[in-house]
């Protein structure tokens, strides 16, 4: 494996992305101690107003074709409930499917109370507050080198976030299976840089350059979810999670490095209908320093997911990790990639995650722990990843 390290003096640029918009880049030599990425939405601001998701009970479509079947069932519950076909505005599939709508209160209570639908949630708006620094390379980090590494390729990670950068050299990206969920953008390519940031600690490639990812080489599926500013809806998520149901294999692992604001059962239903097929998910815990049990997705449990506290350098619990979790990474000061080719250093759960994402694609839910962290919120500390 690599053993060659770059020198020399590094030029750090540090931009903030802040409630959704960029502010004023400024240099620095040093990260700043709240540099972490965040929700930037607060809980309670982020309902849609007028759009519902919407699953019916499986046993209904049971038994109707499926070609069919969803067209079948979401128009029958429209006409039956006097509402226009036309409020629709996209739909999912698997195991739990349904549709996201525009309604009105009226309409809304009155679909509610058919005894054909098995839950219904007001839409959410899902943002990141995103902060970083560019930097210069190194080969092997100390996180990587910290949970281990192994050779991903022929294995395939499912990255629901900002995108990933299709050009970056560092990454091997499937173009193919990978998908936009965001109303008007048809390309899957990153313009943020958080899912880039993510994918490599992933699978950055085993060469001479850049950064190694801890299982490299690995095929990465973009499933872009989130803008450029970082901001997205839950809908997209919900039909994120229905490609994957359909498109992924058993040993596949997705990689959630975002959440709500709040609870949806919805969303957590969906990833434990998937969980139980043999993929396997590592789950961000949250930034904001309290209970993961509180926020969607990281209170979904099962044998295949995984929810993922951050730890610093030193084994020391992170400030801002949520806590009551399976297990820890690091997620304090994480080098990886970013766009157009560069690399970068962000902090936070999120980059915590994809360091079990590659370690579900080496060696599956076998996961393997080397210490504890230290000053752990809940009085029981996580075990640290390692391979």
């Amino acid at each position: 494996m690599r053993n060659i390290k770059y020198t020399g003096a590094a030029l750090f640029t540090v931009m903030i992305f802040a409630a959704c918009k960029k502010e004023s880049g400024t240099s620095s030599s040093s990260m700043p101690d709240d540099c972490v990425v965040t929700n930037s939405v607060s809980e309670g601001t982020a309902a849609i107003e007028g759009q519902y998701i919407v699953t019916y009970k499986p046993a209904v479509v049971d038994g109707m074709a499926a070609t069919t079947k969803a067209d079948a069932l979401r128009f029958g519950l429209l006409q039956k409930n006097n509402i226009s076909t036309s409020a629709i505005r996209e739909y999912f599939d698997g195991d739990a499917p349904g549709f996201v709508a525009n309604l009105t209160a009226v309409e809304a209570a009155r679909l509610k109370k058919d005894d054909r639908i098995a839950a219904m949630e007001q839409d959410r708006i899902i943002a990141l507050s995103t902060c970083f620094m560019v930097a210069d390379p190194t080969l092997i980090t100390w996180n990587v080198n910290r949970v281990g590494y192994g050779d991903g390729t022929g294995k395939t990670a499912w990255v629901i976030d900002t995108g990933i950068d299709f050009t970056h050299p560092d990454l091997s990206v499937d173009q193919t299976r990978s998908r936009s969920f965001i109303s008007g953008k048809t390309s899957a390519a990153d313009e943020n840089g958080h899912g880039t940031h993510v994918a490599g600690v992933i699978a950055a490639k085993n060469n001479l350059f850049g950064v190694l990812g801890v299982a490299s080489g690995a095929n990465l599926v973009s499933l872009r979810v989130l803008d450029k500013d970082g901001k997205g809806n839950l809908s997209s998520i919900i039909q994120a999670l229905s490609y994957v149901n359909t498109n992924a294999k058993p040993g596949d692992v997705v990689n959630m490095s975002l959440g709500a604001d709040s609870i949806s059962n919805i969303l957590d239903q969906q990833i434990e209908n998937i969980a139980a097929k043999g993929i396997l998910f590592a789950i961000a815990a949250g930034n904001d320093g309290k209970p993961s049990a509180n926020y969607s997705p990281s209170r979904a449990t099962g044998a295949n997911i995984f929810t993922v506290s951050a730890v610093d350098s030193t084994g020391n619990f992170a400030k801002f990790s949520n806590y009551g979790n399976d297990i820890a990474a690091p997620g304090v000061r994480i080098l990886s990639t970013f766009l157009n080719g560069h690399y970068a250093i962000m902090s936070g759960t999120s980059m915590a995650t994809p360091h079990v994402a590659g370690l579900l694609l080496l060696d599956g839910n076998n996961i393997h722990s080397l210490g504890t962290a230290r000053n752990d919120p809940d009085g029981t500390a996580d075990p640290i990843v390692h391979k």
